[in-house]
């Protein structure tokens, strides 16, 4: 078995958010135990250009702002793509953060994650 990647960990957990939920680049970084919210962001934004099926625009800055709006084909794709979820964006920022919120240890045991990480 190939050893995964940092962006493909970071992929696996993106994931994982449940549609109408959003996570943040900490949150994800803080449950892999590996690298920073900096390198998470970097991560999500090559999921375009890989091609890869991520559902990059339920992860924003821990303010619930749509700081990775810019990375996305189009200036307004994050903000529609959530609001088809159902958040509610104004602003550049997920409204009701707190209740939207979706943290990755909401994943427990059953997750194995641990099976990705490098040895």
């Amino acid at each position: 078995m190939a050893v995964p990647t940092y962006h493909t960990l970071v992929f696996a957990v993106a994931r994982e958010i449940p549609p109408g939920r959003v996570s943040t680049y900490g949150a994800i970084a803080d449950y892999l135990a590996l690298g920073s919210a900096r390198m998470v962001g970097w991560a999500l934004n090559k999921s375009f250009a890989a091609g890869h099926d991520v559902p990059a625009h339920r992860v924003v800055n821990r303010k619930g702002e749509l700081s990775g709006r810019a990375h996305f084909p189009t200036p307004t794709m994050m903000e529609e793509l959530l609001q088809a979820e159902g958040v509610a964006v104004a602003d550049g920022r997920v409204q009701d953060f707190e209740a939207h919120f979706w943290h990755p240890k909401a994943l427990g045991d059953d997750f194995e994650i641990e099976a990705l990480k490098p040895g």
